[in-house]
């Protein structure tokens, strides 16, 4: 059965996203966006909500044909133009290549996608992740927390849930900071 992982960096505070969704304090250089293609380019699908499929989707498709991308950006715009996409909206209409869109999280249409064959899922973007998270659906949590106190922001996991015991499956640093924790959801 394949898993369901969530991947997202979150400051030492908690925050996945500073005041009007900045970003900028995202310590992701080369070290760091390297590991993440590796673990990436193994992964069979990507879930995304429709907010982060956008964001990705305006960006990626053609980040790697400005002359100045390093080649970590280079890697894994062709990751993210390969990998197929599933994009949980009520909104999206037309999504774009190698995307397909579902209305609604249903737990046993998800399960039923576990079951087939390929890598690990990948669940991208933190509203979405709540949803699974609170269907119980994600398997593993790959957090990287950054060497930074944002203050004020969105934090991830505000909204209530069912308590999820965790096994901590593995620990990182990396060179500039970041500590990636790999917990497995305990069942």
């Amino acid at each position: 059965m394949r898993k369901i992982v969530f991947h997202l960096g979150v400051s030492l505070d908690g925050y996945f996203e500073g005041p009007d969704a900045d970003l900028s304090w995202h310590r992701v250089d080369e070290e760091l966006h390297t590991y993440f293609n590796r673990q990436l380019a193994a992964s069979s699908a990507f879930l995304e909500g429709r907010v982060t499929y956008e964001l990705m989707e305006a960006y990626w498709p053609d980040a790697d044909k400005d002359p100045d991308a390093d080649p970590a950006t280079v890697e894994f715009a062709g990751i993210w133009r390969s990998m197929p996409k599933i994009v949980y909206s009520r909104t999206l209409d037309t999504p774009g290549p190698n995307a397909t869109v579902v209305r609604d999280v249903v737990p046993q249409e998800v399960r039923a996608l576990q079951a087939q064959p390929g890598g690990e899922m990948v669940v991208g973007g933190p509203v979405l992740a709540e949803v699974f998270r609170r269907h119980d659906l994600i398997d593993e949590y790959r957090i990287f927390v950054m060497p930074v106190l944002v203050g004020r922001g969105r934090r991830l996991f505000e909204s209530e849930g069912m308590p999820a015991d965790l096994r901590l499956a593995e620990t990182r640093t990396f060179g500039n900071g970041v500590v990636m924790l790999r917990y497995e959801r305990d069942r």
